[in-house]
Protein backbone atom coordinates (compact mmCIF):
# COMPACT_ATOMS: atom_id res chain seq x y z
CA UNK A 1 0.00 0.00 0.00
CA UNK A 2 1.53 3.48 -1.11
CA UNK A 3 2.18 5.94 1.76
CA UNK A 4 2.28 9.66 0.61
CA UNK A 5 4.66 11.93 3.13
CA UNK A 6 3.72 15.40 3.90
CA UNK A 7 5.86 18.39 3.95
CA UNK A 8 6.55 20.57 7.61
CA UNK A 9 6.81 24.13 7.69
CA UNK A 10 10.40 23.62 9.09
CA UNK A 11 11.40 21.68 5.21
CA UNK A 12 11.44 18.44 6.74
CA UNK A 13 8.91 15.64 5.63
CA UNK A 14 6.58 13.88 7.76
CA UNK A 15 8.89 10.90 8.72
CA UNK A 16 11.32 14.27 9.70
CA UNK A 17 13.76 14.06 7.17
CA UNK A 18 15.02 17.36 5.41
CA UNK A 19 14.10 18.15 1.97
CA UNK A 20 16.62 17.87 -0.64
CA UNK A 21 19.30 20.41 -1.28
CA UNK A 22 17.82 20.79 -4.60
CA UNK A 23 14.10 21.50 -3.43
CA UNK A 24 12.74 24.28 -5.56
CA UNK A 25 10.97 25.82 -2.78
CA UNK A 26 13.97 26.50 -0.86
CA UNK A 27 16.12 28.11 -3.78
CA UNK A 28 13.54 30.19 -4.67
CA UNK A 29 12.83 31.28 -1.10
CA UNK A 30 16.82 32.12 -0.93
CA UNK A 31 16.84 33.92 -4.14
CA UNK A 32 13.97 36.11 -3.23
CA UNK A 33 15.84 37.02 0.15
CA UNK A 34 19.18 37.87 -2.17
CA UNK A 35 17.26 39.47 -4.65
CA UNK A 36 15.78 41.94 -1.69
CA UNK A 37 19.21 42.23 -0.20
CA UNK A 38 20.52 43.43 -3.11
CA UNK A 39 18.01 46.56 -3.71
CA UNK A 40 18.00 47.23 -0.14
CA UNK A 41 22.23 47.83 0.02
CA UNK A 42 21.44 49.27 -3.26
CA UNK A 43 18.70 51.97 -1.83
CA UNK A 44 21.22 52.86 0.51
CA UNK A 45 24.82 53.85 -1.54
CA UNK A 46 22.24 55.34 -4.69
CA UNK A 47 21.09 57.45 -2.05
CA UNK A 48 24.38 58.06 -0.69
CA UNK A 49 26.48 57.89 -3.13
CA UNK A 50 24.99 58.43 -6.55
CA UNK A 51 23.60 55.82 -9.71
CA UNK A 52 27.05 55.38 -10.01
CA UNK A 53 28.04 53.35 -6.61
CA UNK A 54 30.37 50.31 -7.44
CA UNK A 55 27.92 47.41 -7.99
CA UNK A 56 30.54 45.37 -6.33
CA UNK A 57 29.97 47.48 -3.30
CA UNK A 58 26.43 46.79 -3.50
CA UNK A 59 27.22 43.12 -3.80
CA UNK A 60 29.29 42.79 -0.87
CA UNK A 61 27.10 45.40 1.95
CA UNK A 62 24.17 42.62 0.58
CA UNK A 63 26.18 39.72 1.45
CA UNK A 64 26.08 38.26 -1.90
CA UNK A 65 28.78 37.41 -4.73
CA UNK A 66 28.56 39.65 -7.67
CA UNK A 67 27.54 36.71 -10.15
CA UNK A 68 24.35 36.60 -7.74
CA UNK A 69 23.89 40.52 -8.33
CA UNK A 70 24.39 39.74 -11.81
CA UNK A 71 21.47 36.94 -11.95
CA UNK A 72 19.19 39.30 -10.65
CA UNK A 73 19.80 42.24 -12.04
CA UNK A 74 21.83 41.96 -15.55
CA UNK A 75 22.41 45.60 -16.30
CA UNK A 76 22.86 48.62 -13.76
CA UNK A 77 19.61 49.73 -15.50
CA UNK A 78 17.75 46.70 -14.13
CA UNK A 79 18.95 47.40 -10.48
CA UNK A 80 18.41 51.19 -11.08
CA UNK A 81 14.55 50.54 -12.20
CA UNK A 82 14.10 47.83 -9.20
CA UNK A 83 15.28 50.91 -7.09
CA UNK A 84 13.70 53.57 -7.54
CA UNK A 85 10.05 52.77 -8.98
CA UNK A 86 8.71 53.36 -6.14
CA UNK A 87 10.32 56.57 -5.98
CA UNK A 88 9.39 57.52 -9.10
CA UNK A 89 5.76 56.95 -8.68
CA UNK A 90 5.90 59.43 -4.90
CA UNK A 91 7.58 61.96 -7.73
CA UNK A 92 4.53 61.41 -10.33
CA UNK A 93 2.03 61.70 -7.14
CA UNK A 94 3.22 64.75 -6.07
CA UNK A 95 2.61 66.44 -9.10
CA UNK A 96 -0.20 65.29 -10.09
CA UNK A 97 -1.62 65.52 -6.81
CA UNK A 98 -1.16 69.40 -7.48
CA UNK A 99 -1.96 69.89 -10.83
CA UNK A 100 -5.53 68.15 -9.32
CA UNK A 101 -5.69 71.11 -6.80
CA UNK A 102 -8.07 73.84 -7.39
CA UNK A 103 -5.76 77.52 -7.27
CA UNK A 104 -2.78 76.81 -9.57
CA UNK A 105 -0.46 79.41 -7.57
CA UNK A 106 0.01 77.17 -4.31
CA UNK A 107 0.09 73.90 -5.93
CA UNK A 108 2.78 75.06 -7.76
CA UNK A 109 4.82 75.98 -5.07
CA UNK A 110 3.42 73.13 -2.92
CA UNK A 111 4.90 70.74 -6.11
CA UNK A 112 7.88 72.11 -6.87
CA UNK A 113 9.23 72.04 -2.97
CA UNK A 114 7.67 68.64 -2.88
CA UNK A 115 9.95 67.90 -6.00
CA UNK A 116 12.88 69.50 -4.13
CA UNK A 117 12.46 67.44 -0.89
CA UNK A 118 12.38 64.26 -2.90
CA UNK A 119 15.97 64.87 -4.89
CA UNK A 120 17.09 66.04 -1.09
CA UNK A 121 16.45 62.62 0.15
CA UNK A 122 18.24 60.35 -2.95
CA UNK A 123 21.65 61.54 -4.50
CA UNK A 124 20.50 59.04 -6.89
CA UNK A 125 17.05 59.92 -7.54
CA UNK A 126 18.24 63.67 -7.84
CA UNK A 127 20.24 62.72 -10.93
CA UNK A 128 17.71 59.92 -12.30
CA UNK A 129 15.44 62.94 -12.57
CA UNK A 130 18.13 65.42 -14.15
CA UNK A 131 18.14 62.62 -17.24
CA UNK A 132 15.87 61.63 -19.60
CA UNK A 133 17.11 58.19 -20.30
CA UNK A 134 15.39 56.49 -17.87
CA UNK A 135 16.37 52.88 -19.77
CA UNK A 136 13.05 51.34 -18.61
CA UNK A 137 9.64 50.87 -20.21
CA UNK A 138 7.98 51.85 -16.59
CA UNK A 139 10.08 54.64 -15.34
CA UNK A 140 9.52 56.50 -18.86
CA UNK A 141 5.88 55.74 -18.34
CA UNK A 142 5.62 57.68 -14.90
CA UNK A 143 7.74 60.20 -16.40
CA UNK A 144 5.55 61.37 -19.08
CA UNK A 145 2.48 61.19 -16.88
CA UNK A 146 3.93 63.85 -14.27
CA UNK A 147 5.55 65.88 -17.70
CA UNK A 148 1.90 66.17 -18.93
CA UNK A 149 0.66 66.97 -15.26
CA UNK A 150 3.43 69.71 -15.03
CA UNK A 151 2.47 71.51 -18.28
CA UNK A 152 -1.02 71.35 -17.31
CA UNK A 153 -0.33 72.97 -13.84
CA UNK A 154 2.30 75.74 -15.02
CA UNK A 155 -0.19 76.89 -18.01
CA UNK A 156 -2.85 77.28 -15.26
CA UNK A 157 -0.97 79.19 -13.34
CA UNK A 158 0.56 81.27 -15.64
CA UNK A 159 -2.78 81.77 -17.18
CA UNK A 160 -4.10 82.75 -13.80
CA UNK A 161 -1.12 84.81 -13.00
CA UNK A 162 0.14 83.31 -10.27
CA UNK A 163 3.17 82.90 -11.83
CA UNK A 164 5.81 84.68 -14.51
CA UNK A 165 4.18 84.52 -18.19
CA UNK A 166 7.07 83.26 -19.30
CA UNK A 167 7.46 80.49 -17.43
CA UNK A 168 7.99 76.81 -19.21
CA UNK A 169 8.41 73.66 -18.19
CA UNK A 170 12.31 73.51 -19.53
CA UNK A 171 12.38 75.45 -16.08
CA UNK A 172 11.47 73.56 -13.70
CA UNK A 173 13.80 70.66 -15.66
CA UNK A 174 16.43 73.28 -14.73
CA UNK A 175 15.51 73.81 -11.37
CA UNK A 176 16.30 69.99 -11.22
CA UNK A 177 19.28 69.75 -13.17
CA UNK A 178 20.94 72.29 -10.92
CA UNK A 179 19.90 71.26 -7.65
CA UNK A 180 21.11 67.41 -8.76
CA UNK A 181 24.55 69.23 -9.02
CA UNK A 182 24.16 70.98 -5.77
CA UNK A 183 22.64 68.32 -3.39
CA UNK A 184 26.15 66.24 -5.39
CA UNK A 185 28.01 69.01 -4.18
CA UNK A 186 26.59 69.49 -0.72
CA UNK A 187 24.72 67.18 1.02
CA UNK A 188 27.47 66.38 3.37
CA UNK A 189 28.39 69.80 4.49
CA UNK A 190 24.94 71.88 3.46
CA UNK A 191 22.52 69.80 3.48
CA UNK A 192 20.10 72.97 3.22
CA UNK A 193 21.48 74.32 0.54
CA UNK A 194 18.96 72.69 -1.84
CA UNK A 195 15.82 73.98 0.33
CA UNK A 196 17.74 77.32 -0.11
CA UNK A 197 17.72 77.07 -3.68
CA UNK A 198 14.15 75.90 -3.97
CA UNK A 199 12.97 78.94 -2.34
CA UNK A 200 14.87 81.43 -4.16
CA UNK A 201 13.68 80.22 -7.02
CA UNK A 202 9.72 79.67 -5.66
CA UNK A 203 9.81 83.29 -4.87
CA UNK A 204 11.69 84.05 -8.82
CA UNK A 205 9.10 83.19 -10.87
CA UNK A 206 6.13 84.67 -8.92
CA UNK A 207 4.56 87.04 -10.87
CA UNK A 208 5.23 90.21 -9.20
CA UNK A 209 8.89 89.42 -8.49
CA UNK A 210 9.63 89.20 -12.78
CA UNK A 211 11.85 90.80 -14.34
CA UNK A 212 12.98 90.74 -17.40
CA UNK A 213 15.64 87.38 -18.42
CA UNK A 214 17.11 85.41 -20.87
CA UNK A 215 14.32 82.88 -22.31
CA UNK A 216 14.18 79.36 -21.06
CA UNK A 217 16.53 76.86 -23.78
CA UNK A 218 14.13 75.24 -26.33
CA UNK A 219 13.02 71.86 -25.61
CA UNK A 220 15.15 69.78 -28.23
CA UNK A 221 18.31 71.35 -26.44
CA UNK A 222 17.24 70.71 -22.85
CA UNK A 223 16.63 67.12 -24.02
CA UNK A 224 19.76 66.69 -25.45
CA UNK A 225 21.70 68.01 -22.24
CA UNK A 226 19.90 65.97 -19.83
CA UNK A 227 21.20 62.95 -22.75
CA UNK A 228 24.86 63.77 -22.53
CA UNK A 229 26.74 61.03 -20.41
CA UNK A 230 28.42 61.86 -17.72
CA UNK A 231 32.57 61.53 -17.71
CA UNK A 232 33.08 57.75 -17.02
CA UNK A 233 35.08 56.60 -13.88
CA UNK A 234 38.76 55.69 -13.77
CA UNK A 235 37.33 52.83 -12.46
CA UNK A 236 36.64 49.48 -14.69
CA UNK A 237 33.17 48.48 -14.72
CA UNK A 238 31.94 45.66 -12.53
CA UNK A 239 31.61 42.58 -15.39
CA UNK A 240 31.97 44.81 -18.52
CA UNK A 241 31.07 41.64 -20.87
CA UNK A 242 27.30 41.98 -19.44
CA UNK A 243 26.95 45.27 -17.18
CA UNK A 244 26.34 48.86 -18.45
CA UNK A 245 26.79 52.13 -16.60
CA UNK A 246 24.16 54.39 -15.85
CA UNK A 247 23.34 57.21 -17.94
CA UNK A 248 25.34 60.05 -17.02
CA UNK A 249 24.51 63.34 -15.55
CA UNK A 250 26.04 66.65 -17.02
CA UNK A 251 26.93 69.22 -14.78
CA UNK A 252 28.26 71.01 -17.83
CA UNK A 253 24.52 71.65 -19.47
CA UNK A 254 23.87 72.94 -15.26
CA UNK A 255 26.19 75.49 -15.43
CA UNK A 256 25.35 76.73 -18.83
CA UNK A 257 21.66 76.72 -18.12
CA UNK A 258 22.17 78.12 -14.25
CA UNK A 259 21.74 81.87 -15.63
CA UNK A 260 18.17 80.78 -16.40
CA UNK A 261 17.82 79.60 -12.91
CA UNK A 262 19.76 83.13 -11.86
CA UNK A 263 17.58 85.46 -13.38
CA UNK A 264 13.86 83.80 -12.15
CA UNK A 265 15.61 83.55 -8.89
CA UNK A 266 17.22 87.38 -8.66
CA UNK A 267 14.57 88.82 -7.33
CA UNK A 268 14.16 87.91 -4.14
CA UNK A 269 17.58 89.36 -3.46
CA UNK A 270 16.99 92.76 -4.37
Amino acid sequence: MATHETRQPDGTSGSGRARPPGDSRALRADAARNRTAVIEAATALFADRGLDAPLDEIASRAGVGNATLYRHFPTRWALIAAVFAGQMEKYTEVIETAAAQPDPGPALRSCVTGIGELQAGSRGLAELLATTDLSDEYLDALRSRSYRALVALIRRATRAGAARPDLRPQDVALLMVANAGLIARTADDAPGASARLVAVWLDGIAAPAATPGPPPPPERQLIAAMRRPRPQPSRPVLNPATGTRAPKFSTAAAIRYLTRAVALGWARLE
